[in-house]
C-alpha cells in the first residue's frame, strides 16, 4: 500500500466495518485515488481479500456509511476537484454496494449546498448519514455559512433537492453526527460556539427541528457521533478537545464523562454480551493504542475502565458483530495493513490474538 493510502486511512471516520447480508464483513478506507476494500472470504472468518482499490480520485480522508436492512452500503463522502484561480470545487459524492464483495454503483454527485457560490461550497464539512425505516437514506453537512444543510431521498430512492435550518444562536464549529432511531427518529448532534446544538426530524420528510434539549455546555469538541441505545432513545458521544475524554449524552439528561484519553471518536456497537445488553466503545488511546470500553446499554455510566489492546493504529477504530455472532474489533495500523481482533468463544468481552490482513 503507498504512502498516500496511509496517510488518508488516518482520516476515517466511525462505522467503516459493516456486515453484508451473506454475513460477511466489509472493512473500507478512503484514499486519495478512491476506497481501499477489504472483504471476509466467509462468515466469521478468519481469511480476508485485499486490500483494492475502488477509483474515485480526488476524494477526502472521509466517509459516511449507512446501511439498509437489505444490507446495501451507502458511501457518501467530499470529493475535491482542481479549479483555475480559485478554491477547488467542492462535492457530496454518493455510491451504493449492494453485495458484499461486488462492484460499486457509480459515484453519484450530489453537489453542495452552494450551486452558486464556490467559496462557501468549499467550506462544507464532511457529511453524516442515516437510513430510515424505509431504506431511504437522510444526509446532514455543516453548510459553509455555519449551519445545518441536509438532503435526502425519497422511497423510490430519488435524491430530493437540498434543505437548510438556520439555527438560533452561534454557528457550528466542527463536525455533526446524526443517528436514528429503532422508531425512524432522527437526531442530529454538533459543536457550535461552545454548545452542544441539537436537532431532531421526528419525521422522514419533516424539516428538523432544534430541541433545547442538547443545548448544554461543552469545554470544546470537533465532531460527534451517536447509536440507538433504547427503544426510541439515542445516546451522542464526542471528545472534549480539553480532557482529551469521551462524554456521552442523551436528551433529558446531563452529559456523562466517560473518561478514555485519546483521539478521535470512538467505535460503537450495541450489542449482548454475556446475556445482557450492552454498548461497547472503541477508541484511539493516549499512546496511539486501540482501547475498549463496555457497560450496561441503558445506565449512566461513568468512568469506564478502558482496556488497551494491540499495537497503534491510525484514526478510528472500527465494531461490528460477524457471522457467528462475535464482536470483531478492527484498525488500520500504522503501516497502512487492516488488523482484525475477534471475540473469543467463551464469557464476557474477551479477545483473541490480533491479525494482518
Amino acid at each position: 500500500m503507498s504512502s498516500a493510502s496511509r496517510k488518508a486511512a488516518a482520516g476515517m471516520t466511525t462505522g467503516w466495518l459493516l456486515r453484508g447480508k451473506d454475513n460477511r464483513l466489509t472493512a473500507y478506507a478512503p484514499t486519495p485515488d478512491g476506497v481501499l476494500r477489504w472483504t471476509e472470504t466467509l462468515p466469521g472468518g478468519p481469511g480476508w481479500t485485499g486490500p483494492e482499490l475502488l477509483p474515485h480520485p480526488g476524494l477526502l480522508p472521509h466517509l459516511a456509511f449507512a446501511q439498509t436492512a437489505e444490507g446495501y452500503v451507502h458511501l457518501l463522502g467530499l470529493r475535491d476537484r482542481p479549479r483555475a484561480g480559485g478554491p477547488k470545487n467542492r462535492e457530496v459524492v454518493h455510491a451504493v454496494q449492494f453485495q458484499t464483495g461486488r462492484a460499486l454503483r457509480d459515484w453519484q454527485p450530489l453537489g453542495t449546498p452552494h450551486t452558486k457560490d464556490v467559496n462557501a461550497a468549499a467550506r462544507t464539512g464532511r457529511p453524516s448519514a442515516v437510513v430510515d425505516a424505509r431504506g431511504a437514506v437522510h444526509l446532514f453537512v455543516r453548510n459553509g455559512n455555519g449551519h445545518l444543510s441536509y438532503r435526502n431521498q425519497s422511497p423510490t430512492g430519488r435524491w430530493l433537492g437540498w434543505g437548510g435550518v438556520t439555527p438560533e444562536g452561534g454557528k457550528i464549529t466542527g463536525e455533526m453526527g446524526a443517528a436514528v432511531t429503532d422508531d425512524g427518529r432522527i437526531g442530529i448532534l454538533g459543536p457550535a460556539d461552545g454548545l452542544m446544538t441539537h436537532w431532531s426530524r421526528p419525521k422522514p420528510d419533516a424539516q428538523p427541528e432544534r430541541a433545547e434539549e442538547g443545548d448544554e455546555p461543552a469545554a470544546s469538541a470537533e465532531e460527534t457521533t451517536g447509536l440507538c441505545t433504547g427503544p426510541g432513545r439515542l445516546t451522542h458521544f464526542w471528545r472534549d478537545t480539553g480532557t482529551r475524554t469521551l462524554r456521552a449524552w442523551r436528551p433529558g439528561s446531563a452529559p456523562t464523562d466517560l473518561g478514555g484519553p485519546g483521539s478521535g471518536l470512538p467505535a460503537l456497537l450495541r450489542t449482548p454480551v454475556g446475556g445482557l445488553d450492552c454498548t461497547i466503545l472503541a477508541a484511539r488511546g493516549p499512546d496511539g493504542r486501540p482501547q475498549v470500553a463496555a457497560y450496561p446499554t441503558e445506565t449512566e455510566e461513568a468512568g469506564l475502565n478502558w482496556t488497551p489492546t494491540g499495537e497503534p493504529c491510525t484514526g478510528v477504530p472500527a465494531l461490528a458483530t460477524d457471522g457467528r455472532g462475535r464482536v470483531v474489533l478492527a484498525v488500520v495500523g500504522e503501516d497502512g495493513a487492516l488488523r482484525v481482533t475477534r471475540q473469543k468463544d467463551e464469557p464476557g468481552l474477551a479477545l483473541e490474538a490480533w491479525s494482518r490482513v
